[in-house]
């Protein structure tokens, strides 16, 4: 006899229904998650800390395998583990950086892919410090803003520098391919410091006049990690963010984007940041959320970029 399962509503939510495990466990996986409840470095609306929660609870709309239209089944024989959220103090952020950094580790070391659901974008700079063993390190950002600010409001380690701090600290990461800029206010230091950095930059309206051309410029043959700031996307789309910005991606062209970067590169970990759900009363943004990081583990799988058979 069948084993009933819970319909969406039903059960423990854990990511996809995945088993829950602790970082520092005896557990190996192909896909593991990794919650990081922080949002104390915004400079506007908070709430990123109840994302990974939410995303939780929408991932089991959709648990995998799926078998599609096509007759093709995707992230079968894929093993998933949920690693909980790290353990975060509430006002004391060097200590939850290491704790990030540490947490990290553990994970990146027992699965193949790390799945990383924030929180703000600050919390990618720790995250990336559990990377500085991977050669020729590349970042593909999705994103509305650079997130390279040296400094905003005399604060060094917020969402606004994220990728400045990584890229002091972290030699190994040699490049970062930033799509979806876009709005009024940008800081000239910052965008002057990226460019000397030979980063590839790529403002919305190069997505919107030619896709095709934006595809083309992304990495090729690199180890990457992907970070998605959910306000890359329009807030027609993903209204649940904290600093949504008028005429982003639509869904299509965010997915696009990242099967394109799947299907030429090795991607050795994916984080999603900045969703708010707390700012979104329809619950869309988390239920697209989840569903974006399920099609991108589809991509990983259908182009083997971290393959052959998800195992290190």
């Amino acid at each position: 006899m069948t084993q009933p399962t819970h319909l969406p509503y039903g059960g423990i939510a854990t990511f996809a229904r995945a088993p829950m495990v602790q970082p520092e466990g005896d557990w190996t996986a192909d896909v593991a998650v990794l919650g990081i409840p922080f949002d104390i470095a915004l400079g506007f609306r908070p709430g990123a800390r109840f994302a990974p929660r939410a995303l939780r609870e929408a991932s089991l709309r959709s648990v995998p395998p799926f078998t599609g239209l096509d007759g093709v089944t995707r992230l079968a024989g894929v093993t998933f583990a949920d690693a909980g959220d790290v353990v975060l103090p509430s006002l004391e952020p060097e200590l939850a950086r290491q704790r990030i950094s540490a947490a990290a580790e553990l994970v990146r070391e027992r699965c193949r892919l790390p799945v990383f659901l924030g929180g703000d974008h600050s919390v990618t700079y720790p995250i990336l410090r559990a990377f500085a063993g991977v050669p020729d390190l590349h970042v593909v950002q999705l994103d509305a803003h650079l997130d390279f600010t040296d400094s905003r409001n005399d604060t060094r380690y917020s969402n606004s520098s994220p990728f400045r701090r990584a890229c002091e600290d972290l030699p190994n990461l040699v490049h970062i391919t930033t799509i979806g800029l876009r709005g009024l206010r940008f800081d000239p230091e910052a965008v002057a410091m990226a460019r000397a950095r030979g980063h590839t930059l790529i403002p919305m309206t190069d997505v919107t006049g030619d896709l095709p051309g934006v595809l083309e410029r992304l990495p090729r043959g690199k180890n990457v990690y992907l970070s998605v700031d959910v306000d890359a996307f329009d807030p027609s789309v993903i209204p649940g963010t904290s600093s949504p910005e008028p005429d982003g991606l639509t869904y299509a062209q965010g997915m696009a984007l990242l099967a394109e970067t799947a299907r030429h590169n090795t991607i050795v970990g994916l984080d999603v940041v900045e969703l708010a759900p707390n700012l979104d009363p329809t619950g869309r943004s988390e239920l697209l959320t989840a569903r974006l990081i399920m099609e991108t583990l589809c991509a990983v799988d259908e182009f083997n970029s971290v393959r052959p058979g998800w195992t290190r």
